[in-house]
């Protein structure tokens, strides 16, 4: 079914939602929703390399669809990587479920000068592509989002070649070559724009910036480096599509996060979704944030949680999402009870908790 509720479709029960209007119900989908906890996902990954998936639109598409097919979420997020990008700038990369690998990291000047700008539709035209053929498959009604890394998180895998913890390499070069490191950022903002748009004019209907690691730096750094990059992606797709900027364990941040212009902010399952509304105003919609691994729990807790959350912000400029991506080993049943439980109409009768902040 493409209907909502209430006559409203999908597309624009979501789009309202990011404009922060008052919602019959609640749109709900879940970050990495196509992945490792759905056996069909399994039975693909079996037989084709991660990066295989993502580079073939077939494969990309069938996964992208996976979680829409048997959960009915309210929006299809293509399937792919935040690291694309930095393979397209130049840097080799290495895929797996062991986490990802670039065995080339950005570390001097010369390095940053030898990142290439590319062409979308020519470097990554497997990722438009894509969204071309999941949006002519689940038709006007569904909205497709598009997504990448923000400067700063790309920025992080780009200098340490993986997740590593405290990123002291990549904090090193922030600090030691600051003119150098802004440079980077501004390097991968300016490509970002452009990788954002190919999927917008594929028929993106929203995208999303991922800041997987702002939440490690001072507010300070945070301020004078992360923040501007992600401005000027959210400027160069100024009258496009909505944006919405994830940031993690950044409540210590979210004063700055809010200056992001981003049209919503998603937050993990630390922030307190009443004081951040309480604090910011209606004007920025809010995403998220029940904790991934409430999904381990009982039937009753799942529903529990996720009808306090929805009661959080009173039906009001939210999607109702994960705090982070659904972890690889939770139950199925248990991720089609949390959609099923945030579809549900809101009523009158659910009050916004109080607010803490």
């Amino acid at each position: 079914m493409s209907k909502a509720t209430d006559g409203i479709n999908r597309k624009e029960l979501f789009l309202r939602a990011c404009r922060g209007e008052e919602l019959p119900r609640v749109p709900v989908w879940m970050m990495r929703q196509a992945g490792r906890y759905l056996p069909e996902y399994r039975e693909i990954r079996a037989k084709h390399s991660f990066l295989q998936v993502c580079k073939t639109p077939d494969l990309a598409v069938e996964v992208s669809l996976q979680p829409f097919r048997r959960m009915g979420v309210d929006a299809v997020i293509v399937f792919s990587d935040i690291l694309i990008p930095a393979e397209a700038m130049g840097l080799p990369l290495e895929l797996g479920d062991a986490g990802p690998n670039l065995p080339q990291p950005v570390r001097t000047k010369a390095d940053v000068d030898r990142l290439k700008i590319f062409d979308p539709e020519t470097e990554t035209g497997f990722l438009p592509e894509a969204i071309r053929r999941i949006v002519r498959e689940v038709g006007p009604e569904v909205p497709v989002l598009g997504f990448a890394a923000a400067p700063w998180t790309l920025a992080c895998y780009m200098v340490e070649g993986k997740t590593r913890e405290g990123f002291a390499t990549v904090k090193s070069f922030l600090y030691h070559e600051s003119k150098t490191f802004r440079e980077l950022l501004h390097k991968i903002a300016h490509a970002t724009v452009p990788y954002l748009k190919a999927q917008i004019a594929a028929g993106a209907a929203a995208v999303q910036l991922f800041d997987t690691w702002c939440g490690e730096l001072h507010i300070r750094d945070y301020e004078d480096y992360a923040l501007p990059a992600v401005q000027e992606v959210i400027a160069g797709l100024a009258g496009t599509v909505p944006v919405i900027y994830y940031t993690k364990a950044s409540s210590h941040l979210m004063p700055a996060v809010a200056r992001s212009r981003a049209d919503v902010l998603s937050v993990d399952w630390r922030a307190d979704l009443a004081a951040l509304r309480h604090k910011l105003g209606p004007k920025i919609a809010l995403q998220g944030n029940v904790d991934p691994a409430v999904l381990f729990g009982p039937r009753e807790e799942i529903q529990t949680v996720t009808r306090e959350t929805l009661a959080t912000l009173g039906g009001i400029g939210h999607i109702l999402n994960l705090g982070h991506g659904i972890l690889p080993a939770t139950p199925v049943e248990n991720a089609q009870l949390f959609v099923e439980t945030g579809k549900q109409p809101f009523t009158q009768t659910a009050q916004p908790a109080a607010s803490k902040g």
